[in-house]
């Protein structure tokens, strides 16, 4: 998931070379990081979420529907908007690591919530969410998971395996299967999926 600026593609013939050297076997995994659930920005400090307290949670409106006080905010995207469609009142959304808790207590449309903090901290911008308890009606890898997954499948020596960090039903990690069938992976070289 983080195949930025080539460190992946320098880091890992090291990592090979190193094991072979030693005369040790190196096992590494891939992992393709899924859609992002992340609140959007702050329209001014960062607000305290305090126990107890209803506030709303929404996509928002427009550039300017930031969070504030009362109001906690995602960005409009598919993968977001289907996180919040997805909630029903009782749902649990879990936000910065699970270190805040809120559980939704109103839903008032497909893209806006009513919510009570269990669980209160000082939230920031870009802080991630979970929602651990219901399907999220969006596909499991991203356009950048699918391009990592053909790079790691044509490493050479291949990866032992690859880890879909967002697998929600078995259809998940049989979109990865599909990758390798379209690249035509032999079965000797194909990672484990995990």
């Amino acid at each position: 998931s983080h195949r930025r600026g080539g460190d992946f593609e320098r880091v890992y013939p090291l990592i090979r070379k190193c094991a072979a050297e030693m005369g040790k076997k190196v096992t590494c995994l891939g992992d393709l990081q899924g859609p992002k659930f992340r609140v959007g920005e702050l329209a001014a400090d960062p607000i305290d979420l305090v126990n107890g307290d209803e506030l709303e949670f929404a996509i928002s409106k427009d550039d300017n529907d930031n969070i504030r006080p009362g109001r906690i905010t995602m960005k409009p995207t598919t993968e977001q908007n289907a996180l919040v469609k997805g909630c029903q009142v009782g749902t649990a959304l879990l936000i910065e690591d699970g270190i805040m808790e809120v559980v939704v207590t109103q839903k008032i449309s497909d893209t806006e919530l009513k919510v009570k903090v269990i669980r209160g901290g000082r939230l920031k911008a870009r802080k991630g969410v979970n929602v651990p308890d219901i399907e999220i009606d969006c596909a499991a890898l991203t356009v950048k998971d699918i391009e990592d997954a053909e790079f790691l499948l044509q490493l050479d020596p291949p990866i032992e395996y690859i880890c879909v960090s967002f697998a929600q039903k078995a259809q998940d990690l049989q979109e990865l299967i599909d990758i390798m069938d379209r690249l035509n992976i032999p079965a000797e070289k194909r990672p484990g999926i995990c």
